[in-house]
């Protein structure tokens, strides 16, 4: 080959014909091409199963934010007992969906599809843990909240094709557990729902709410300032968002403690919007 031609690959030595041979010699039911197809069948069912999976926590996710939406009226509706009743039953069709969820990893390892499930668990764990502090003024445990994740059936297909009518007849249980990381991280972005009921707690001339709010985030701040950096990264990652959460509310508090007095209540949201304002711009510039 000279300077400026191309080089010849090995295997263009051989004519195209003689390629084509080869792979009409090839058996298609010997035993290594039965391997390598059992192999692309097992790939192509996970494949499948994980796509699933994408969409159902979609799913699972589009519905948690409609319910936090919905407990957001929770201030201003002037009924607060319908609005919990309602959120409970969009949170029971949520459970619906995470049964399904539950139900594809049966059998399998769920950490090998953690990353298609992940988002949904962490916002359904936002709209349970949103909804528990309305109801309670305290936090759900994540023991509490797998409680809700347990499910029984007492006929599936994959029971009634087995065994004696004994076993049957027992009610079958499985369940999907939210993993520590991903509660974790639903209960740092509840910081920031908890900021916006903060507001518009202010807005509706409620004055104690704020308080309560900046002593809650307070303890959560400080327990994940335990965790620090030596936990998973996504986790660290929140801690500045948790930490802008807590600033927000303590300067409400400190707006209502100072100039409460003298400033109407139907003005105090406007006063704690425009601080608010201030502070992203300040930390924006910084």
């Amino acid at each position: 080959s000279g300077s400026g031609g191309f080089r010849k690959r090995k295997h263009d030595n051989f004519p195209h014909g003689q390629r084509r041979e080869e792979k009409e010699n090839v058996n298609p039911s010997s035993a290594l091409m039965m391997s390598f197809k059992s192999f692309q069948l097992e790939l192509d069912t996970r494949h499948d199963k994980y796509e699933r999976l994408v969409k159902l926590s979609r799913d699972i996710t589009i519905e948690s934010k409609r319910t936090i939406f919905l407990l957001h009226r929770f201030t201003s509706a002037p009924n607060g007992e319908e609005i919990l009743n309602e959120s409970e039953t969009k949170l029971d069709a949520v459970r619906r969906k995470i049964k399904q969820v539950a139900q594809e990893l049966i059998g399998e390892d769920m950490y090998q599809f953690h990353r298609a499930i992940s988002p949904g668990l962490q916002e359904y764990v936002e709209a349970v843990s949103f909804q528990y502090f309305i109801k309670t003024r305290s936090l759900v445990s994540v023991e509490e909240i797998n409680n809700q994740l347990i499910f029984t059936a007492e006929d599936r297909e994959e029971i009634t094709n087995k065994t004696s009518d004994s076993q049957d007849k027992q009610p079958h249980t499985w369940s999907l557990k939210v993993t520590p990381v991903d509660y974790l991280l639903g209960v740092a972005d509840l910081t920031g729902e908890l900021m916006r009921l903060c507001i518009s707690s202010v807005g509706n001339g409620d004055i104690d709410t704020p308080f309560e709010l900046s002593q809650f985030l307070r303890q959560i701040y400080d327990g994940f300032t335990f965790i620090g950096n030596t936990g998973p990264y996504e986790v660290s990652k929140k801690l500045y968002t948790l930490k802008q959460s807590l600033a927000k509310v303590e300067n409400a508090c400190y707006t209502l403690k100072v100039r409460g007095s003298e400033i109407p209540k139907h003005m105090l949201a406007d006063v704690f919007s425009t601080k608010t304002e201030l502070i992203d711009q300040e930390e924006g510039l910084s």
